[in-house]
């Protein structure tokens, strides 16, 4: 799941940034309404975390603008407005939820995933194949019913390769998918985290590469 954080307090989006990526989300971060609208023309996000109070453009616009896209972003209001007008002020923007400061982060954490789950063409909860069951909720993996330890990135990595199956992704798409716009895009980061995944995961592998094209989900049963 990627993730577009949009505020202007920087310490409060340093927070937000480290925090859901130790959820296991690709997290970039904007700190005005201009650069949030540059980032959105150049990276596909599922949620924008966004608050309404910016410069540049103000978040009551750019929440226009997401949701005037023909493949539009999840938008949740993250803001001090938090009084029962000004949520149905922002919903009625456009906005698929609204949450005030200060907040749980552990609801902004589930209400994220709740957005991300409702986007069109949204991502199935449990996703199966090879004798793999990934929940992407509960954050488990087994195979053949043996529980499976994944970090973080490992994750990711597997629950981008289940929604492709049995197309192949690139290198560069796990990078987009998993990571996030600090990645480097010749490191090796990818083909040390397949290697890892493959370990993991044990024998049959499942996990095929074919150079020049990519690594896909190959169930071989």
């Amino acid at each position: 799941m990627r993730v577009l954080v949009v505020e202007d307090s920087r310490s409060l989006a340093e927070v937000l940034v480290e925090g859901l990526r130790d959820q296991g989300m690709a997290v970039d971060a904007a700190h005005d309404g201009l650069e949030a609208a540059a980032k959105l023309d150049l990276n596909p996000y599922d949620v924008v975390v966004l608050d309404r109070d910016l410069p540049g453009i103000h978040g009551d616009s750019l929440c226009q603008m997401i949701t005037d896209r023909d493949q539009r972003a999840m938008v949740l209001m993250l803001t001090a407005s938090g009084a029962p007008g000004d949520r149905v002020t922002g919903l009625g923007l456009g906005a698929d939820d609204y949450l005030g400061k200060p907040f749980h982060f552990p609801e902004l954490v589930l209400r994220i995933r709740a957005l991300a789950r409702r986007k069109p063409a949204a991502r199935a909860r449990i996703l199966r194949a090879a004798g793999i069951e990934l929940d992407a909720m509960r954050r488990t993996v087994t195979r053949e019913g043996r529980p499976v330890d994944l970090s973080v990135k490992e994750f990711g990595v597997l629950e981008a390769l289940l929604l492709a199956a049995p197309a192949y992704l690139r290198a560069e798409d796990l990078l987009e998918q998993v990571w996030d716009e600090q990645a480097d895009p010749f490191t090796n980061t990818v083909t040390v985290t397949i290697g890892r995944l493959r370990r993991k995961l044990g024998d049959p592998p499942v996990i095929a590469t074919t150079p020049g094209i990519g690594y896909r989900i190959s169930d071989s049963r």
